[in-house]
Order: structure tokens, then sequence, then C-alpha cells
């Protein structure tokens, strides 16, 4: 009976992947990027899109409305949606996702930042839709992913409709590709609604154009060494009642605030 495993010789070692979880990590060290079902059924992806559109319109009547917001090319953006819903803060705690970050950031991990992202309808230009990585502006590569980006899907990605584009690999090289490589190696990631698109932070990819009459809705979030800054003071925003429980303030970043004075630092090292 042939054997259906992949011929080889001279490879004495080999990497397990037994679970969903550990392949995802695989392909993340390998590739930069998987995706993973986020769990959820139709009715409670039906409730988050309802609540992402309650926190759209709160977060344009709090800054200023549409026009303003746009101004500063902010109108595609809804920054820390979890602190208008708390469906959002079930979204940032999802199992698979932080089961998958721990595997791959030593330490503990910390939320950087979360995002409502929509990319708009008829082609139009968006800040996301040039290729980047989720730590910008950086020229280097760890042995170690710093951070990883957990995009979840609100709604399908397809090509039509602008789906993520990454260039595989890219987060094991320090400078952008040459644009050749660009042309011929880009990938799209289709993906259903309600599953993460999970990445390396340091991977190289961009919102592709949506050329369909809808926009294509997502929620980004970034989690990471607890070293990196984050994005938004999470603690400081959502307000110390938001969170008891000792490893969700772990995880919101209560625990590495950066102390305001001397008294403040002497202070937290009593506290150790």
């Amino acid at each position: 009976m042939p054997s259906d495993k992949p011929r080889r010789y001279g490879a004495t070692e080999q990497t397990t992947s037994a679970t969903d979880v550990e392949y995802a990590v695989e392909s993340i060290r390998h590739l930069g990027y998987a995706v993973v079902d986020g769990g959820y059924g139709s009715g409670w992806l039906e409730n988050l899109s309802a609540a992402f559109e309650r926190a759209r319109q709160r977060h344009f009547s709090e800054h200023g409305g549409a026009e303003a917001l746009k101004a500063i090319d902010e109108h595609n953006t809804v920054r820390l949606p979890m602190a208008y819903e708390p469906v959002f803060l079930e979204l940032a705690t999802n199992k698979t996702i932080l089961d998958i970050c721990k595997h791959l950031i030593s330490g503990y991990v910390v939320l950087n930042q979360q995002n409502g992202v929509i990319n708009p309808p008829r082609a139009a230009n968006y800040n996301q839709g040039a290729w980047h990585r989720d730590l910008p502006y950086q020229h280097f590569v760890s042995s170690r992913p710093l951070a990883i980006n957990a995009l979840f899907c609100l709604d399908p990605f397809t090509v039509e409709n602008g789906a993520t584009m990454v260039l595989p690999a890219s987060h094991r090289q320090e400078a952008f590709p040459s644009d050749r490589f660009v042309e011929a190696e880009a990938a799209t990631i289709a993906a259903p609604a309600g599953s993460f698109i999970i990445l390396d932070c340091m991977m190289y990819h961009s919102g592709g154009v949506n050329v369909t009459d809808r926009p294509r809705r997502a929620v980004n979030h970034v989690y990471s060494i607890p070293l990196l800054r984050q994005q938004i003071d999470i603690s400081d925003a959502l307000g110390e009642p938001f969170a008891t429980d000792s490893e969700l303030r772990r995880l919101l970043g209560y625990d590495v605030r950066t102390p305001r004075s001397v008294a403040e630092y002497l202070a937290s090292r009593a506290k150790k």
C-alpha cells in the first residue's frame, strides 16, 4: 500500500502540526500568514455587523463627523471599537487567536490595537490600500515575531471587493521587495466572513481595490510583545473599571503602563 506522505530523504527532523492551531503557527513562521475560522455562527456575525455600524456612527459623532475625519484620512477607520460595543472585546479575546499568539510571541501577549477597517466601494482610495507592515517604517527582521496581526473578516474577502494581498515570506527580509517581485509574487487571500487572516506583522501586505458597490468591512487586531507601545493607551481609554480579571487586564495592557513619575515607578516596584 503506497504511503500518502510526501517522499523525502536526508530529513531527520520534522515539524509536527497535529492541530489547526499548530498548522497556522507553522504557516505563519514559514510564509508569514494563515487563515483560520473564527468559530462564530451566522447570528453572531449579524450582531457584530450591527454593532460595527453603531460603533462607526458613534465614532463619527464623537470626533467631529465624517467630513472632519475625511480631512485627516480617518473616515474609513473606527479606532478601538470595543470602547463603543462590548462584542468587540469578545472578538479580541478569541481563544484560537490567543492560542496562536502564545505559540508565536515569547513571554506574554498585549493587545496593541483594535481598529474597524472599511475598504470603500467603487475603487475609492483608502489608507490601507498601499503596501505596508503593521509595524511600519521598520527595516529589520527578528528570529521570533514581535507582533501578530489578526484581521477579522466581517464580510467575505473576495478579489472583487479588495481582499488583502500579501507578499509571502517578506517578514524574513529587511527591505521592501523589488517591483518585479511584487508584480510576480503578490497573493490575494480570499476568505469567508467569520474567518481571521493572521499575519506576522513584519510581512508586507495591502488592501486590494474594491470594485463592488458595497464596502468591505473588517476588524484588525495587533497583538504584540509588552515592550511595544500601544497605538492608543487602551487602559487609559477604557478606564480602570473596564477590566477586573487579571488575565484580561494583562492582555489589554493595564500591567505595562508607563509610570508618569518616579513615585509611580517606585510604587509599581513595591507591588511586585
